[in-house]
């Protein structure tokens, strides 16, 4: 496993919701299922979107942009990292504490913002909203755990997203109660 740099990025916020449009909650750690997702989360059991990560750093420069505060929780996204750029080309991965994450996707902001934060919400948090990913390696993310991500090879990365793709393809696992 890498060894953190001194100025790497770190948890400063975990939120889950156990359906749609339910209010978010915010924990202090969260259970990471490899292949399935965060345990007690909406999104947990899906195929492909298992986690999403923002940079609380974005999320100031779309406040920024909003003239408004941009909450964490009312981004909707699982997990918020102290600053830095989230990784976002499919196929890269990220590191948090133990877990082993994969980028799916962007997570492009719904309009449900503008709504939930301030009208121009969702357009302010264009390019900023985070990232979507899958989880490789399971454990227990927890505040403070350390956030690295791993150098690769564009091209290793480019054959673990068609992968990946093909994996989110196969017939859908069992939803744990």
């Amino acid at each position: 496993m890498p060894e953190p740099a001194d100025d790497a990025p770190v948890v400063t916020a975990i939120h889950i919701a156990p359906g749609r449009r339910l209010p978010m909650r915010a924990v202090d750690a969260v259970e990471a299922e490899a292949g399935a997702g965060l345990v007690g989360d909406r999104y947990h059991g899906s195929r492909h979107r298992h986690v999403t990560v923002q940079s609380a750093e974005q999320l100031a420069e779309g406040a920024a942009r909003l003239g408004s505060e941009v909450p964490p929780a009312g981004t909707r996204r699982n997990v918020t990292l102290s600053h830095g750029r989230v990784p976002a080309r499919p196929g890269e991965q990220l590191r948090l504490g133990p877990v082993l994450l994969e980028v799916v996707r962007i997570a492009a902001p719904c309009r449900i913002l503008d709504d939930e934060i301030a009208p121009g919400a969702a357009a302010a948090l264009h390019d900023r909203a985070g990232t979507v990913f899958r989880v490789v390696e399971g454990g227990r993310i927890a505040l403070g755990d350390s956030a690295v991500a791993l150098r690769s090879d564009p091209a290793e990365a480019a054959e673990r997203a068609a992968a990946s793709r093909i994996a989110a393809s196969a017939p859908p696992r069992p939803r744990l109660p």
